[in-house]
């Protein structure tokens, strides 16, 4: 089975950045910033452990990768 690592990445970049972005927008509205406040510990909870996840899936590919591209010269 193919990983898509390019959708992981957005998906991670959007729970660590974009949910913030939006519910700053919001507050900026609304002029409740508890908003960006509970939205920063969402956005931090969520997204830091998806981007260590991603990371080190990406990792695990490119050496993956490596590998197999060093079986085929030898």
């Amino acid at each position: 089975m193919k990983e898509n690592l390019t959708f992981a990445w957005i998906a991670s970049w959007f729970a660590l950045v974009g949910q913030l972005a939006f519910f700053i927008v919001v507050a900026l509205f609304t002029g409740e910033w508890r908003y960006v406040m509970w939205s920063l510990l969402v956005s931090l909870s969520v997204g830091v452990p998806n981007m260590i996840r991603t990371w080190q899936a990406q990792k695990k590919a490119n050496a993956r990768k490596i590998y197999e591209q060093g079986e085929g010269s030898v």
